[in-house]
């Protein structure tokens, strides 16, 4: 894809998963990459396996030490580090605090950090690996639903605030993939996302469809279209259906 050839791209949370094949799917297209993750021994192989910079560290203050890596420009950020939060509205108040710092201030931070570089020479490109939890819901999930609404929220201000400014912003919203995160969300995931789940190289080749037609959101899972359309012109008969999950949930004994 042209528009990456060459490109300075950083990737959090590349340590597995989608993360890792994103920065492969950059890598393989000609871009120069830089892999983050909190665990420098994650990344450290994928990094000499694509020819990338491995920066270990919080995804929250990645921009500096990345951009130096890659000769002082950043074209284009993946935020996509993210905790997959399970519990209710009575989880403890530091999971709540967790999931935002992680999936919502860690894009607000690498927001301000890359964006007057970007509005003065006039482009950048910021993906943000948010969820199809952020544009519906997941039963069991409260704090990771919730921010991953927010997610895809300032995603969603950043392209309508920058478009016009030369900023392409795109929200990755996929159903299951089959990484740790799946398997962290335990009965419920089973129940909602296995069936469906998809591998991790689908979530890049979709980024890139995306990227090639201007697109904001990333529907790995094309029927999410379905679902999001149904859930607003219909919210009561939606919250039903979710509802309906939740009680068979409930059923199996989580």
């Amino acid at each position: 894809m042209s528009t990456v050839q060459g490109a300075g791209v950083v990737v959090t949370g590349a340590g597995g998963g989608i993360g890792a094949a994103l920065a492969r799917r950059f890598a393989a297209e000609g871009a120069r990459v830089v892999v983050n993750d909190l665990d420098a021994e994650r990344i450290r192989p994928l990094a000499e396996e694509i020819g990338g910079t491995a920066v270990a560290g919080d995804a929250s203050g990645v921009v500096d030490a990345a951009r130096d890596a890659l000769d002082g420009t950043v074209d284009v950020y993946c935020a996509n580090a993210g905790l997959a939060s399970g519990g209710d509205a009575f989880a403890d108040e530091d999971v709540w605090a967790a999931a935002w710092d992680v999936n919502v201030m860690a894009h607000v931070r690498a927001a301000r950090a890359l964006l007057p570089g970007w509005l003065e020479r006039g482009g950048g490109r910021f993906v943000s690996t948010a969820s199809a939890a952020g544009l519906l819901t997941m039963i069991g999930a409260a704090p990771y639903s919730v921010t991953k609404h927010g997610a895809v929220a300032f995603a969603e201000w950043l392209a309508l605030t920058y478009r016009h400014r030369g900023i392409k912003v795109h929200a990755i919203c996929p159903q299951g993939v089959r990484t740790d995160m799946l398997t962290a969300a335990g009965s419920a995931g089973d129940l909602v996302l296995a069936p469906t789940a998809i591998e991790p190289e689908a979530v890049a080749d979709a980024l890139f469809d995306a990227m090639e037609h201007d697109r904001f959101l990333v529907l790995p899972h094309p029927e999410v279209a379905g679902y999001y359309r149904a859930r607003a012109e219909d919210p009561d008969q939606w919250i039903g259906s979710m509802n309906h999950l939740q009680r068979k949930w409930e059923g199996t004994g989580a």
